[in-house]
């Protein structure tokens, strides 16, 4: 009986050399579908570009006071992981003109880029204490401080949609540096103020809710369906309260602000009242109305009107048809799986920078606008706002500072991680499953390397089968604490590995009793 239930015990424990294979390679497609591109590669060679960036909470922990004194770094989508992988990471999404931190004097020593080469040792890895790029600029997101509100991020509590600014200028020049944005905080709503806006809507939703299901039974009681009426309804009744249930959980936007699919890029009030000769464009082809930035005092309903008194009557009509239609048209937002949703790119987006005008004939534009308002306001751009703006010798000027005005922006991608191919030598280090990537990195050693890998290798294959050997004739299944016990053994020397063998071997001859002698005196190791 005893030797029955250790046989019972031990195959509960193990499992067959397939059904490992087959979870890691379940595991790895995981991994590949959560991280999809390369991490073998730091972008800093490549300069100032447009890149995903992350911030190390863990190498550069900000500071309780938000206006205290922070060395601020931003590390590329790869240190995030060969770096970083283990510590808290804040993902700041594309920031533009930015080098990685990784290595430089922003960041601990203790905490080397392990992908750039070392110029004392010409090998990769182990770069600390790198001269920073100058042109580097920092906001408050890389002290997990998003927002107008400055309030820190966390993805368990957060709920709706953050807004990215399309970002005209940088937080110490008054504007925002590309700053993400909660929709309440555009508009001038307090958080406190909308969490109890949506409160009441979805008591509202709920009061409306009971009143349409008794007209619905109301309804059907007139009518007595049929047997195949009745199947049919059951299966269309279904994805309708599926989909009733995920309105229920969606988050409304504010009232007064445009329906998601109204626009592609936003500007915020801080940006726009750093540059204001771009407020005349409020209304006009390519933009939505102003949404102003007007601080609630009270609750939501004390909000009121989000345009100016002082606006022309054709772009009130249009700011107040938004704000009478936003509870019933205004689509709502989810938060999605990542810490915030990114805007899609425009459909047909400018390839070539255009040319500096050089007639003097060319109209202005901005002639037929009415004039700049003079409250705090934020634009909403549409897809195709970059054909409406006035590039006349007057106006092109000012759009020459600012070329995500002028074209659209490319943010670096790093290449996608393809599943290692061992036969032609495509496989990375860093990408596809273990044993491409051992074969990848196998066939980029030099000679005397490899040999000595082949060499050890082998050994371990020796010393394996050595141990296998006696389950393998006993028909019995391999343990955990078996391998665990084989591995603390393989660290000591040639007489330690034969005890471990002797050990496995005496365990499955005995009558069980007293069968787990030596693993009493086992200490449990970390790392398995």
């Amino acid at each position: 009986m005893a030797e029955l239930r250790r046989a019972s015990q031990a195959s509960e424990d193990s499992q067959t050399a397939a059904d490992f294979i087959r979870e890691q390679l379940h595991l790895e497609a995981e991994a590949r579908e959560a991280l999809p591109y390369q991490f073998d590669t730091c972008t800093r060679p490549l300069g100032a570009i447009r890149q995903s960036l992350f911030s190390c909470l863990t190498c550069n922990p900000p500071p309780p006071d938000s206006s205290a004194p922070y060395t601020a770094a931003g590390v590329c989508y790869s240190c995030s992981i060969s770096c970083h992988g283990e510590h808290t990471l804040v993902e700041l999404f594309g920031k533009r003109n930015f080098v990685c931190d990784c290595g430089t004097s922003r960041l601990p020593e203790t905490a080397p880029c392990q992908l750039q080469i070392n110029s004392k040792t010409g090998l990769k890895g182990g770069v600390t204490g790198e001269e920073p790029a100058q042109g580097n600029r920092y906001n408050q997101n890389f002290r997990n401080r998003f927002c107008g509100c400055g309030e820190e991020y966390d993805p368990n509590q957060e709920k709706g949609t953050m807004f990215q600014c399309l970002g005209l200028g940088y937080a110490e020049d008054g504007g925002c540096g590309e700053d993400w944005w909660h929709p309440e905080c555009i508009i001038g709503m307090s958080r406190e103020d909308y969490k109890r806006y949506v409160e009441e809507e979805k008591a509202r939703k709920t009061e409306i809710s009971p009143k349409k299901e008794t007209e619905n039974v109301k309804r059907e009681s007139n009518t007595e369906p049929t047997g195949e009426q009745s199947r049919d309804q059951a299966v269309t009744d279904e994805p309708r309260a599926a989909i009733e249930e995920e309105e229920d959980d969606d988050t409304p936007l504010p009232p007064g602000f445009p329906d998601e699919d109204d626009f592609d890029h936003f500007l915020c009030y801080k940006c726009v009242e750093r540059h204001p000769w771009i407020k005349r464009y409020a209304g006009a082809p390519g933009f939505l109305p102003p949404v102003f930035h007007r601080p609630s005092t009270g609750s939501p309903a004390d909000l009121g009107p989000s345009s100016a008194p002082s606006e022309p009557t054709s772009v009130d009509s249009k700011k107040r048809k938004a704000e009478d239609d936003a509870p019933e048209e205004t689509s709502p937002s989810l938060l999605s799986a990542t810490p915030a949703v990114k805007r899609q790119k425009s459909v047909h987006p400018s390839t070539t920078l255009p040319p500096v005008p050089e007639s003097s004939d060319i109209p202005c534009r901005c002639d037929v606008l009415p004039p700049a308002p003079s409250a705090p306001l934020s634009l909403f751009l549409k897809a195709d706002f970059r054909t409406h703006i006035c590039h006349c010798p007057s106006c092109f000027p000012l759009l020459k500072p600012h070329p995500q005005l002028l074209e659209e922006e490319e943010t670096y991608e790093p290449p996608v991680s393809e599943d290692g191919d061992a036969t032609n030598g495509s496989a990375s280090i860093g990408t596809g499953s273990i044993y491409d990537r051992g074969e990848a990195a196998f066939s980029s050693m030099d000679r005397v390397r490899a040999m000595q890998g082949a060499m050890a290798y082998a050994h371990l294959k020796d010393s394996l089968k050595a141990f296998l050997q006696p389950f393998a004739e006993s028909k019995t299944a391999v343990g955990a604490e078996d391998i665990k016990a084989y591995f603390e053994k393989l660290r000591g020397d040639e007489q330690g590995i034969r005890e471990a063998k002797g050990g496995a071997e005496a365990g499955r001859k005995g009558d069980g009793e007293g069968g787990g002698g030596e693993g009493d005196n086992r200490r449990e190791q970390s790392g398995y």
